[in-house]
């Protein structure tokens, strides 16, 4: 009996409850996720500054040099938290595949034992799931026990440098909806006129998420414009309070 040729990467599936060729399509739907999220901190971050700044004075500089401002400690800022955390989920990868590849040397046999369980455990017979820990093993042992037992996949480790990256664009071409509108718009429309384009920003982006994450698109939606335009009423009212010429 033989295993087809993509049966390590389906057990691997499984094991994370997914479908059979999903792995690759999870990741890449992970990394568009961050980055919708990631422009969606922009639009909310820098709109608040900007109506804040923007309901205190009417000074299109001060505007601008506020909103440039946070644009960039806010894309520094998600780039360094992208690129520690992701560095942290490495290391533990590394930490997990270092363990894995000692107790694959040290007990060859209890591993490939452990392998069977694992897959047995996923609904195949006790007969299969021997012989396919058999072949799995025997093709690449660590790559075997880090899909199915780790679910890592050891050739896509993440890579903390592109998290960051990404973040940073992200974060920056969200910033730039609000920055933009802001300064272009006539002074009688300013905070209105961006108070609009950031719901519609904002409305694009929470839809982008729903379908990404198969969630209820009017309640994604909803949920990212009230709290877009909580965080601008708020800001505006600040800046309202501390109405000086900056």
């Amino acid at each position: 009996m033989s295993l087809p040729e993509r049966s390590l990467d389906d057990a691997a599936d499984v094991h994370r409850g997914g479908e059979p060729h999903a792995g690759g399509l999870a990741s890449r739907l992970n990394w568009l996720r961050a980055g919708v999220l990631g422009a969606n901190d922009g639009i909310v971050s820098t709109a608040g500054l900007v109506v804040g700044v923007a309901a205190a004075t009417t000074n299109e500089q001060a505007i601008l040099t506020a909103g440039v401002a946070g644009l960039a400690a806010g894309a520094v800022s998600m780039a360094l938290g992208e690129y520690v955390s992701v560095s942290a989920q490495r290391d533990t990868e590394r930490a997990a595949l270092s363990k894995e590849r000692w107790e694959l040397a040290a007990m060859p046999d209890a591993e490939l034992t452990e392998l069977a369980g694992l897959l047995e455990a996923r609904g195949l017979s006790a007969e299969t799931a021997r012989v396919a820990a058999e072949e799995l093993t025997a093709r690449d042992p660590l790559a075997a026990h880090a899909r199915v037992e780790l679910g890592i996949d050891p050739t896509e480790l993440a890579n903390p440098w592109a998290a960051a990256f990404a973040s940073a664009v992200a974060f920056t071409l969200g910033a730039l909806v609000p920055l933009l509108v802001i300064v272009a718009v006539p002074d009688a429309v300013r905070v209105p006129g961006t108070f609009v384009a950031v719901l519609v920003a904002l409305a694009a982006t929470g839809s982008i998420s729903a379908w990404l994450g198969r969630a209820r698109r009017v309640r994604a939606v909803a949920r990212v414009v009230l709290g877009g335009a909580l965080a601008m009423a708020v800001t505006y009212v600040v800046g309202q309070l501390f109405d000086t010429v900056v």
